[in-house]
């Protein structure tokens, strides 16, 4: 299977996860759980902590399905082409997937995606998505990534949280709910950490 055959059958399993009736995310205002979680940054493992982030300021939760798919893919390199940005307005990026440390060693050191610039943590169970009330749809027979590899995990609807310093949910943003791309999820979190950055409302 090509990589483009792979990429179009996970977009698809993707959108059909999005259909779900009962989809729903936890709402501006609320606070954010928070979690610790084993993560990876530039291929090395280490304990992710919201708490010790968000003593540095804010901080963009992406949960997306998975890595080495189309548009995960996208996302983790547009974060990382824009990661100097979002540490000049003191933001902190983990991204939050079901793949196994293993391969998120992988991911997260991968030039053409994470590229080493931010980490990205294994909720295997999808403890930290129920957390932010997102479901995950179990895993599916036959699905492969653009290496031609088998996705053997659940998968988390695409959906960002910006989390200001004090903890509280700003912003929540999903593709289905605000059609975004995934690129788009990169570039409305930045445009809101910066405006938090200057001293306006998101």
């Amino acid at each position: 299977m090509n990589k483009r055959i792979a990429g179009v059958m996970v977009s698809c399993l993707v959108a059909a996860m999005m259909a779900v009736p009962g989809y729903a995310a936890l709402q501006v205002g609320a606070a954010a759980p928070d979690f610790t979680a084993t993560a990876s940054q530039a291929g090395k493992d280490f304990t992710f902590s919201l708490k010790q982030a968000l003593a540095k300021g804010p901080v963009v939760v992406y949960f997306y399905p998975a890595a080495y798919t189309g548009g995960c893919d996208l996302e983790a390199h547009t974060f990382a082409t824009e990661k100097d940005k979002f540490s000049a307005a003191g933001a902190t990026i983990i991204g939050v997937s079901a793949d196994s440390i293993a391969r998120l060693n992988q991911f997260s050191s991968d030039p053409k995606y994470c590229a080493g610039k931010f980490a990205v943590a294994s909720d295997p169970d999808g403890k930290i998505a129920t957390q932010y009330d997102l479901k995950m749809m179990p895993p599916q027979k036959g699905v492969t990534d653009v290496e031609g590899k088998p996705v053997t995990h659940g998968f988390f609807p695409r959906t960002t949280f910006v989390i200001d310093r004090e903890g509280k949910v700003v912003s929540t943003f999903s593709s289905k709910e605000d059609h975004l791309t995934p690129d788009q999820h990169v570039k409305r979190s930045l445009a809101i950490v910066q405006q938090m950055h200057s001293g306006k409302a998101p």
